[in-house]
């Protein structure tokens, strides 16, 4: 980390750590014949590519306007930087480690062999297949009913995929899904072939069947009723089919398309990560983190919402994390005399709370409750102390900044020997 750097030690340029990461990530995906043949083409391509979009630039007459900004959406254009690009591709493999969020997949993974690069390449790489379409995917929006919205509601709520994603973004899968009626005998989609929707069944009762390749028999190996996704897997890795969905009875699946599940997924990723970067940025112990340690900072970071009034923190409850204030405004109070909580301090949008705990290794000094509805980006205590466990010499340097916490709070600072 930036606040153990040894001195003498040798510095990879940036350009250099980021070009060969990017042709490492596309031999492994491509995984040709010939790697030199390949690097040859690789390198050749990326110098074209070069050239050309310097005489786009040279050639460029018209020029942004001041209300345009590049962090509002994914760096997905054909000339964005390499940089971006693998930044937004490794969110995406971080998203999806097979081990933490496809361990159940709703097709037996037991039955279905993944691509072998999966077994050695870690997952930042090998899972991110970057997914960068030429120009930016039109926004889809199949108009529904207040009813079909809200069948459909129902039915993407607990698909693993969507868990983590916002209202707004909710708003656009829903917008984005399209109904499919299906008959008996009807095959939805088949080993093999290229992966084109992903679907999440409302109704009917639908078999899976997975092909020995060896005995060419197909084996039965799922049944869905009535609930439940499926076609994720094509989606995420751009492989191909790895089972066959066929209708047993008529039936209602919702689906959509491959471009615009990749642009949510991405586009929340990428959202995500800047929002919480920009959190990160505004808190003092931090500040002198280098760009890729705040990423994983912020990448490790969960979001929590809260209802008005709603407690956080419990006074004395030993620390579990600390927290970040998305939207909304968090309350703290502390137990007075005769029990009676007196409030403290309020937490604004753009604040935190919960480290001071953290660093002091005490138990919780003080109690938190929610203001309205509130959103807050949580970061448990393991990820706090292997990601910022070796700048503890940093937080002691900024000691006065949990000083003047303790006196708002005890009216002293002995509670803080034990870090000095």
């Amino acid at each position: 980390m930036s606040c153990q750097r040894n001195a003498g030690k040798i510095t990879v340029p940036d350009d250099l750590r980021d070009v060969l990461l990017e042709f490492t990530i596309s031999y492994l995906l491509e995984q040709p014949g010939d790697i030199i043949d390949y690097a040859v083409d690789f390198f050749t391509r990326l110098r074209d590519a070069r050239h050309t979009q310097l005489i786009h630039t040279d050639g460029q007459t018209c020029s942004s306007t001041p209300d345009e900004s590049v962090d509002e959406e994914p760096p997905v254009g054909r000339f964005a930087s390499r940089r971006k690009r693998l930044q937004v591709a490794q969110t995406t493999a971080d998203l999806f480690v097979p081990k933490r969020h496809l361990a159940v997949s709703l097709l037996d993974m037991r039955h279905i062999t993944l691509p072998s690069l999966l077994d050695f390449v870690s997952s930042d790489v090998a899972i991110a297949n970057i997914f960068f379409p030429a120009t930016k995917a039109l926004e889809m929006v199949h108009p529904k009913s207040d009813e079909q919205r809200q069948r459909l509601g129902e039915s993407v709520k607990n698909i693993l995929l969507f868990r983590a994603l916002d209202e707004e973004q909710m708003a656009d899968v829903l917008d984005a899904m399209f109904e499919k009626i299906v008959q008996p005998g009807e095959f939805i989609i088949r080993q093999g072939d290229d992966g084109d929707n992903f679907y999440v069944i409302e109704r009917g009762k639908f078999e899976v069947y997975v092909k020995d390749l060896a005995t060419a028999i197909e084996n039965h190996i799922h049944t869905y009723d009535n609930r439940g996704a499926f076609g994720e897997l094509a989606l995420l890795y751009n492989m191909p089919r790895a089972a066959t969905v066929k209708a047993i009875t008529s039936g209602t699946l919702w689906a959509m398309d491959r471009q615009t599940f990749r642009r949510i997924l991405l586009k929340s990723a990428y959202k995500k990560r800047k929002m919480y970067e920009n959190l990160i940025n505004k808190v003092p112990m931090l500040k002198s983190l280098e760009s890729y340690e705040r990423m994983n900072l912020a990448d490790a970071l969960v979001p929590k919402q809260y209802s008005d009034g709603e407690q956080i923190i419990r006074q004395g409850d030993t620390a579990d994390g600390m927290y970040f204030v998305e939207d909304g405004v968090v309350r703290i109070t502390r137990l007075g005399e005769h029990g009676r909580e007196i409030e403290i301090n309020r937490v604004p949008a753009g604040g935190y709370l919960g480290e001071l705990a953290l660093v002091t290794h005490k138990p919780r000094a003080a109690s938190a409750y929610a203001v309205g509805d509130i959103k807050l980006a949580f970061l448990d205590v393991e990820a706090f102390e292997r990601l910022l466990g070796p700048c503890m010499e940093l937080m002691k340097r900024n000691i006065d900044d949990y000083e003047e916490q303790l006196v708002k709070i005890f009216g002293s600072k002995t509670n803080i020997s034990d870090i000095r």
